[in-house]
């Protein structure tokens, strides 16, 4: 005799594991939509990382050192910055121009020619690698320097230079923060190392 009515089985032991799986999921989910991200930042999603922390107004503002007039270069100590062969145009670098200032950005002299020889010019820039960003101070052509008249940071990824995205990425910077000495960056141009970043 059957002492329970077939409407009235109970649940079997699947279904409820199915629902306590449920219901985990959910709670997990909704652990996950609670982080310590800024999640209104459009930004941070997309690159993968957090988003940079919050400014207050008691934090100083950067401020960036003046720069120095252009050093002296020298086409003969010139180091070649590794470009796509299609390229027109060679890149050089003078190691003797490079310097790190406190407020963490490279400054350089970058020797433009032509592959086959004839004219030169010459670019005094400094990169600011924390924001992937560069400047640049004064240009040299026929013998003497001028002074860039709207001098303003640039990113480097929306310029057309691919001499400054090659030179950031083989020597100068490694990751957002410049190279810890000159001699380590000049042995990076020598030698460029393709790093995950």
């Amino acid at each position: 005799m059957n002492l329970l009515s077939p409407a009235t089985t109970r649940p079997s032991f699947r279904r409820n594991a199915e629902r306590v799986l449920l219901l985990a999921c959910f709670g997990i989910l909704a652990g996950c939509g609670t982080g310590k991200y800024d999640t209104d930042n459009p930004d941070w999603a997309q690159a993968g990382s957090a988003p940079p922390p919050k400014r207050s107004e008691t934090d100083k503002e950067w401020e960036e050192t003046a720069a120095p007039p252009p050093p002296a270069f020298s086409e003969s100590r010139l180091l070649p910055i590794e470009m796509p062969p299609y390229m027109s145009l060679k890149f050089g670098i003078d190691p003797g121009t490079i310097t790190i200032t406190p407020d963490g950005i490279v400054r350089y002299v970058v020797v433009a020619s032509n592959r086959s020889g004839g004219a030169v010019n010459a670019f005094y820039e400094g990169v600011r690698c924390s924001t992937a960003e560069m400047k640049s101070y004064a240009r040299y052509n026929n013998g003497t320097w001028q002074e860039v008249t709207k001098q303003e940071w640039k990113r480097i990824k929306d310029m057309n230079s691919r001499y400054t995205v090659a030179l950031s990425t083989q020597g100068i910077c490694r990751g957002n923060a410049p190279r810890s000495s000159v001699g380590e960056m000049v042995q990076n141009i020598r030698n460029p190392i393709r790093e995950v970043q």
